[in-house]
Parts: structure tokens; sequence; C-alpha cells
């Protein structure tokens, strides 16, 4: 799957789960199970519940996500 086929949308992180799994509530009032890019694993960028982020979604599975961004 090329880049373009994502869709993009910034959210809020509502909830952390095991695995490295958050729960973001989108700006647009969707909930979806998103998880950490491997940039920002390897970076180590801590993400909390509260944060505002961009998340990378597929058109096949609207339902989960990348986190891609964390704003300051």
């Amino acid at each position: 799957m090329s880049k373009e086929d994502l869709i993009e949308f910034t959210g809020t992180v509502t909830e952390l789960l095991p695995n490295a799994m958050f729960r973001v509530t989108l700006d647009n009032e969707h909930t979806i199970l998103a998880h950490t890019s491997g940039k920002m694993r390897k970076n180590r960028i801590r993400v909390l519940a509260g944060d505002r982020v961009n998340v990378e979604m597929t058109p096949y599975d609207l339902s989960k996500g990348r986190i891609t961004f964390r704003f300051k």
C-alpha cells in the first residue's frame, strides 16, 4: 500500500491499553484503536492519555490506526 492511500486524522488519546496500544478519539467523534509507529518507538517518544496525536488509517479498516506524531 502506498503512502497516498492512507487517511490522516487528528485526535486525542483517551486510554492506554496493554501492548503499546491506545484508544484514540478522533476530532469527528469516532473512537479507534491505534499503536505507535516504528520511528516513535525507536526514538522513545512517550504517548500519554490526553495527548493530541496524528493518526494514519488505511481505507480498508477504519477501526485501527497508527500514531505518527504527538503534538507538543
